[in-house]
């Protein structure tokens, strides 16, 4: 499929015409397909601007739906809708997956592969018509494409350890977690990623994975054990020994 052809079928499934085309180019080109080009000619820049604006206008629209419901069930659903798995599924009924431009080294990675760019592709398209169209077209893409995975029985259950951390340090230490990556190793159609998770500054669980969010996953899930917290995010017996470690990069 020719690029224009490609840009043709994401402005049909957006509602917008483009007016720098060059961005929904680059929001559906894979970065093992541009290696050794400019960052912006891959996703990862527009990913990162879309995982901000979509966060923004979930949690508003959730913030007016349910007027009612606590901080806790709020994160609850919006951690549901913004995940890797509800983006993907998404990404994937829109049509997205055959417009995607992936790489040589990428195409070897099969399902894993593709359900990683999925997700990254939602958000980078995300970005990429906030740039063009701003931000009233965009929520509107957003409504109408997240609409009807939105539901209060969401707010009932802790949905993965990455939205049972955030809940307990939002509750108990005012603030949000931060996770970084600090290692990528293996080749690459197999790679493990190590990622840490900070709070204030200092480490409190580290993880690896096949992806960069599992491995955050792993990570929130070691913090919650540290800090504590069972499987449903309940406190269990206090840790023994103080939960931050010394070096919060290795």
């Amino acid at each position: 499929m020719k690029m224009h052809q490609r840009v043709a079928e994401i402005e049909r499934i957006c509602g917008h015409t483009f007016t720098d085309k060059s961005l929904i180019e680059a929001a559906i080109t894979h970065p093992s397909a541009v290696e050794g080009r400019p960052v912006s000619a891959s996703y990862e820049r527009l990913e990162f601007l879309g995982d901000s604006i979509l966060g923004g206008i979930v949690a508003t629209d959730l913030f007016e739906r349910f007027p009612e419901m606590d901080e806790g069930g709020l994160t609850r659903i919006k951690i549901s809708l913004v995940s890797g798995e509800t983006l993907s599924k998404v990404s994937k009924d829109l049509g997205m997956a055959p417009l995607i431009v992936m790489g040589e080294s990428e195409r070897g990675t099969g399902a894993r592969g593709m359900h990683s760019a999925l997700e990254n592709v939602f958000e980078s398209v995300v970005g990429a018509l906030y740039l063009d169209a701003g931000y009233d077209a965009t929520h509107d893409f957003v409504a109408r494409v997240l609409g009807d995975y939105v539901s209060p029985a969401l707010a009932l259950r802790a949905v993965s350890p990455k939205s049972r951390l955030q809940e307990v340090t939002q509750r108990e230490m005012h603030c949000a977690p931060e996770y970084k990556l600090v290692g990528e190793q293996g080749p690459a159609h197999d790679p493990t990623f190590t990622s840490v998770v900070l709070v204030n500054g200092m480490r409190i669980g580290r993880g690896e994975g096949s992806s960069k969010k599992s491995s955050e996953s792993v990570a929130a899930q070691d913090a919650l054990e540290r800090l504590g917290y069972d499987n449903d995010g309940q406190a269990s017996d206090p840790p023994e020994e103080p939960v931050a470690f010394a070096d919060a990069t290795d």
